[in-house]
C-alpha cells in the first residue's frame, strides 16, 4: 500500500527535522507526497503516513506540532516498512 520511494524521502526528511534543523515553522516542509489515498486498515495516508486529523491541522499548526507529526511519521515508518526494504 505504501509507496516505497515516497517512504525513503519521508524517512530522510524526518531524520533532518529530528536532528534539529528547520526550527522556524515556515521552513518545516509538509510531508505531503501528493498520493492522498487513505488506507482503511491503518487510517494513514499511503503517501505521507499522516492521519486525517494531522493532515487537516497542518496548515494552521505551530512548529512544535509539525515537528511532533514528523516524529509520528518516523515512528510509523518503522512499523510499516516492507520486510526487504
Amino acid at each position: 500500500m505504501f509507496n516505497q520511494k515516497a517512504m525513503m524521502f519521508i524517512a530522510a526528511s524526518a531524520s533532518t527535522i529530528r536532528a534539529g534543523g528547520l526550527k522556524d515553522v515556515q521552513n518545516i516542509p509538509s510531508p505531503c507526497m501528493s498520493v492522498c489515498q487513505m488506507d482503511e486498515a491503518t487510517g494513514l495516508c499511503g503517501g505521507c503516513l499522516r492521519t486525517l486529523d494531522e493532515i487537516g491541522n497542518w496548515g494552521q499548526a505551530a512548529a512544535a506540532y509539525k515537528r511532533q507529526v514528523w516524529r509520528n511519521i518516523e515512528a510509523r515508518l518503522v512499523l510499516h516498512q516492507e520486510p526487504n526494504a
